[in-house]
């Protein structure tokens, strides 16, 4: 986990991402690169396009990815990281870009770094977008790690695997490996109602702390609410400062029009979420 990927989009949680990537990447003396973030050309005339975007010229292109190197340049400087010309082989950061790429070449891009940081979807305008969590989810190949609307203080000490023994979910904690070695507490949460054919998070917690990794498992009922709310309940109830998860067991379609829990915590989540496809 030693290159992240910071896409900068002047949305209302930007603050939270750059926390977020920054206490990810100080966990492991990462470098932390920032690239100017905007739709594709045919998505500025969605309902979801943040309120900033309304001219599609090249000249406004160029003074958002300014605004946002600005952005991202002012945060690392206050945080006192280096730059990477500076501490090439430590936590640094660095900024790659001069006119904003849309959601289809930041994800083709996020294929070479480890993981990539974005806004956690919201409704609202201004909000930061699904169509980019969506691409970089399917498009990179790469896990994605989804900062909450608050910025954190703390991530990864206290990690929970939303288990529901799916294909999915093990390449999510298979890409989380690095993260839940270093985790202080790693609990497996199955919800016996939401699960498919497969090892139980017992013996995933077996094989994990034969890994080296402080894991435990725990079973608790998902009746009442829908999958994505008993995650995030039992999550929180469970301290958790990290949510691993796999998206879409169901297929997106099916979530689209029925509702599903990756959908819920796409949009829910209050805690950063790891999560792969």
């Amino acid at each position: 986990m030693k290159n992240v990927l910071v896409p900068v989009e002047l949305h209302s949680s930007i603050d939270s991402v750059m926390t977020t990537a920054l206490l990810f990447a100080r966990r492991f003396d990462s470098y932390v690169e920032g690239v100017p973030l905007g739709p594709d050309l045919p998505d500025l005339v969605a309902f979801d396009m943040p309120v900033s975007w309304t001219v599609a010229d090249q000249n406004t292109w160029r003074e958002l990815a300014e605004d946002g190197r600005q952005k991202f340049h002012d945060f690392m400087t206050e945080a006192n990281v280096p730059d990477h010309e500076t501490s090439p082989d430590h936590l640094s950061w660095g900024w790659a870009g001069e006119t904003a790429l849309g959601d289809s070449h930041v994800s083709s891009y996020a294929r070479i770094f480890d993981v990539t940081v974005l806004g956690r979807p919201g409704a609202e305008r201004g909000d930061a977008r699904m169509a980019t969590a969506e691409a970089v989810l399917f498009d990179s190949g790469r896990p994605l790690l989804l900062a909450p609307p608050k910025p954190p203080s703390i991530l990864g000490d206290t990690v929970v695997i939303a288990w529901n023994q799916s294909t999915e979910t093990t390449r999510a904690v298979a890409m989380a490996m690095p993260v839940l070695k270093q985790a202080r507490r790693v609990v497996v949460l199955t919800i016996p109602e939401r699960k498919v054919e497969g090892p139980t998070g017992e013996r995933l917690a077996h094989n994990l702390r034969a890994n080296g990794v402080a894991a435990e498992a725990v079973d608790r009922s998902g009746k009442g609410r829908s999958h994505g709310e008993a995650i995030l309940e039992h999550a929180a109830a469970l301290g958790a400062d990290l949510l691993v998860k796999g998206a879409y067991t169901q297929s997106r379609l099916r979530q689209m029009i029925f509702g599903g829990a990756t959908s819920h915590i796409l949009s829910k989540a209050g805690l950063p979420v790891f999560i792969s496809s």
